[in-house]
């Protein structure tokens, strides 16, 4: 199976609900880094994966919606503990949506919060 995987860096703020996690459930940033896997089995024509300059596009536009932004007052977020677990599927749910390569058979999206705590999600695709 092949594997591409791109990373971007931003800052996002949130402040955690349903529980008492002391500080965090106070407005706070996080410098995030994230990493989208894709993977599948066939090359197309051209011996791609998928076509980087789409993906890179596609990646900066979902990164673009996050950067700076309060993650709780975004709708996705709506009702949900914005944890890095939930971050990261509705990171590759969107990312699956806008990906235009029929050879995909997975998005994997791995988040982290600092230098030591990640999370990740794989969302699988109908494999051709």
């Amino acid at each position: 199976m092949y594997n591409l995987a791109i990373q971007r860096d931003f800052v996002a703020q949130h402040y955690l609900i349903g529980g008492d996690w002391g500080p965090e459930n106070e407005l706070h940033s996080h410098h995030y880094r994230l990493e989208a896997l894709l993977e599948g089995y066939n090359l197309d024509e051209h011996g791609y994966l998928v076509d980087i300059v789409h993906f890179e596009a596609l990646l900066d536009e979902l990164v673009s919606r996050y950067r700076d932004h309060i993650l709780n007052d975004l709708p996705e977020f709506e009702g949900l503990n914005p944890s890095i677990e939930h971050f990261c599927r509705i990171v590759a749910l969107r990312l699956a949506e806008g990906l235009r390569a029929p050879n995909i058979c997975a998005i994997t999206i791995r988040i982290w919060e600092n230098h030591i705590a990640w999370a990740s999600y794989r969302h699988e695709l109908p494999c051709p």
